[in-house]
């Protein structure tokens, strides 16, 4: 089965067609994705407004270019998928809206994809990881603890009380001085930083739940910068705020994840008598080097078998709401076109909300 996929929830327009035919490494026929950065710099963030429009201006050239990639023709398709939300509900529109047209013309199933579950599946389209198995999801704008029962089947850990881990790095790159996308400045600024320097919390380290909470840590990086002397900072001074920043994140990722292997380990005992979990971390965070390392060191300890996508499997793309799409399609799980976009669409819906969580959905 050929599936073309749809993205346009934030700040990449992105399009793919991916095959459930062939290898890991030839499912992925074609993947296109245009990045809004040069739009949103100047505002030193992603504005809805101005992404909604690139989206609209971009989406048929691009979905253009990734039929022409995978040398097909809408004929040749099973189904479209697109990213249903969450997201920034002007994108998504864009994205849905476009594959509602193809799916009519075409007389072909429409899926309607959650973006999360894009993300928590990417690895299944990268290689075979078998259901149940743990999931870290940490992106710009979500941070969660999941449990993967199987596709439509999650369990929630645990969310973020305030800020998602990639905000906090957006803002604590804001706060240093260092331009944006805030995640790879801070990555970049903190090679050769010294991580110890400064004296930063880990904000939940050692509770019994798998909560994560980053404003406080992001507070301290400001009270920092303003003993400093305020922006703009010496070369080294930001660069070991950096680099204490990014190990205080990998430690609290540590902690948490390490709390919730406990829980899965306590509900699957009887499914895996030798405690092997398999760990799947996710989002555009996930291509953070520092924070892959430290979970490395996780799996080491903890007898788990670590799975981290490709980097451009990480940030968000096409080829995974294709393939998300995919899963379902094979199920016969497939949208009406009175499908509506959904800015907030959880995972796991039955989960409580977190005290003091904000929006993330």
């Amino acid at each position: 089965m050929l599936v073309l996929g749809i993205e346009t929830s934030c700040d990449e327009t992105a399009a793919a067609v991916v095959s459930d035919a062939g290898t890991p490494a030839e499912r992925i026929r074609s993947s296109v994705v245009l990045s809004q950065i040069a739009e949103h710099t100047p505002y030193e963030g992603v504005v809805p407004e101005v992404a909604a429009r690139a989206h609209l201006a971009n989406i048929d050239a691009i979905v253009k270019a990734a039929l022409d990639e995978a040398c097909i023709g809408f004929d040749d398709l099973d189904a479209v998928a697109a990213t249903g939300g969450p997201g920034l509900i002007g994108g998504v529109i864009v994205g849905v809206m476009t594959a509602k047209a193809i799916a009519a013309v075409r007389d072909i199933p429409f899926i309607a994809v959650n973006h999360l579950e894009g993300h928590a599946l990417t690895e299944r389209l990268n290689g075979a990881v078998e259901f149940p198995f743990l999931l870290l999801l940490v992106s710009g704008g979500h941070c969660q603890l999941l449990i993967v029962e199987g596709v439509g089947r999650y369990t929630r850990l645990g969310t973020t009380l305030d800020d998602a881990m990639g905000e906090a790095f957006d803002k604590t790159a804001k706060l240093l001085g260092l331009g944006f996308p805030g995640g790879p400045a801070v990555e970049r600024a903190a090679k050769g930083g010294d991580a110890t320097r400064f004296p930063l919390p880990r904000p939940m380290k050692g509770r019994p739940d798998c909560l994560f909470s980053f404003s406080g840590l992001k507070t301290a990086v400001r009270r920092h910068v303003e003993t400093l002397g305020g922006l703009p900072l010496q070369e080294e001074d930001a660069r070991d705020l950096a680099a204490s920043f990014q190990a205080a994140v990998a430690d609290v990722a540590f902690d948490r994840t390490k709390r919730a292997v406990e829980l899965f380990r306590d509900k699957y005992a009887h499914l895996n008598k030798s405690g092997s979990v398999h760990l799947v971390v996710a989002g555009g965070v996930a291509a953070n080097s520092a924070l892959r390392a430290r979970l490395a060191d996780l799996a080491a300890t903890q007898k788990l078998t670590l799975h981290t996508p490709p980097i451009s499997l990480c940030t968000d793309n096409a080829a995974m709401i294709a393939w998300a799409g995919l899963e379902r399609l094979r199920l016969g799980d497939t949208d009406g076109l009175d499908f509506k976009p959904r800015p907030r669409w959880p995972l796991d819906p039955d989960a409580p909300p977190a005290i003091g969580a904000g929006v993330k959905a």
